[in-house]
């Protein structure tokens, strides 16, 4: 009864010291999926930042900054400082622009300006936040 105790607590400690090292080969997602989805990532980051610079190199945006005295260099650089829900937003609202204004519309509807407007306070309420 002895030695049968013996082997079962041998038993044990070879198993619960085996499992850690079992279980730190599987994973949960692979390597290659995890670097696809932060790659993913980037490139919608990436994306999101040339459609705001796109925007505001636009001359209807530079003429509403003008007349509202925005400095457009500082907004492009805190373009690209800007991440997670404030860069979506900013994306979001600099498409939009881009999309009424594309083809070089030489005129500007009251929407093209409002929205034209709410992504400069956007970009300027990110610089305010931060400062």
């Amino acid at each position: 009864m002895r030695n049968a105790r013996l082997v079962l607590v041998m038993i044990l400690a070879v198993i619960t010291a085996a499992s850690p090292a079992l279980a730190s080969d599987q994973h949960v997602v692979s390597p290659q999926q995890l670097a696809a989805a932060i790659n993913g990532q980037l490139a919608q980051q990436d994306s999101d930042r040339a459609a705001i610079h796109e925007a505001l190199a636009r001359p209807q945006v530079v003429a509403v900054a003008k007349k509202m005295n925005i400095d457009l260099a500082r907004a492009a650089a805190v373009a690209d400082t800007l991440s997670g829900a404030d860069l979506a937003q900013a994306a979001r609202t600099a498409r939009q622009v881009n999309e009424q204004l594309v083809g070089g519309a030489s005129t500007i509807v009251i929407s093209t300006t409002t929205i034209i407007i709410v992504l400069l306070l956007v970009i300027l309420l990110v610089v305010l936040v931060r400062s």
